[in-house]
């Protein structure tokens, strides 16, 4: 819902730092690759209830998420780079609430709950985007990526900003993951009912 306001507005920064890592002879699946892996010590960090810590490397993880979009279109951007940067932006997604059931068993139920929830935008997000791709289709505001960026309530500016009041507030943990939990749920339905609607629209 906020990513097609937010990301215009932080993109000429995500341009300027994707100048400087090419500058600094990366490339855009490196960067995805060591983005990836902070974001699994961010999880790590969760288990062992370091907040503050698992708030910084989170910070680092979607910075590098920006950057390497960025960096790959200063070149040529590659089916098998949009490919690595979605999977494991999800796998990461996915993990996240893990490390707060690893923390204290009592979060288990509530990141159950919402892993299984992020199971169905995420593959909701993914089948629409793999179909639309095969009828050319484009969104408007989203043109620059590798695939269709389906809309929803829950997007990726949504998902950040619940994982960081996760950190600020890690007592509340199973209320944040509960609400966001139905919120995931009414983007997935939304997209399974909408997506549908679109491609059989499509094709007349």
């Amino acid at each position: 819902m906020l990513d097609k306001h937010v990301v215009p507005v932080i993109r000429p920064v995500l341009q300027k730092l994707a100048r400087a890592a090419q500058a600094a002879d990366l490339n855009a699946d490196r960067v995805t690759v060591i983005g990836f892996f902070i974001g699994m010590a961010s999880v790590v960090m969760l288990s062992m209830g370091q907040f503050e810590a698992a708030l910084v490397l989170l910070l680092l993880n979607r910075l590098a998420d920006g950057i390497d979009g960025e960096l790959a279109r200063l070149s040529t951007p590659t089916s098998g780079g949009a490919f690595l940067d979605i999977s494991l932006d999800f796998i990461f997604y996915a993990v996240f609430p893990l490390g707060f059931a690893i923390y204290d068993q009592s979060n288990a139920l509530a990141a159950a709950i919402l892993i299984a929830s992020f199971v169905g935008t995420g593959s909701s997000f993914l089948a629409f985007s793999a179909q639309a791709e095969k009828q050319q289709m484009e969104h408007p505001d989203f043109a620059y990526k590798g695939f269709y960026y389906l809309n929803g309530l829950a997007e990726g500016t949504e998902t950040i900003l619940v994982f960081v009041a996760m950190c600020l507030m890690p007592q509340h943990f199973v209320v944040i993951a509960g609400v966001f939990a139905v919120i995931c749920v009414l983007t997935a339905g939304n997209r399974v009912i909408f997506g549908y609607l679109s491609l059989i629209r499509s094709k007349k």
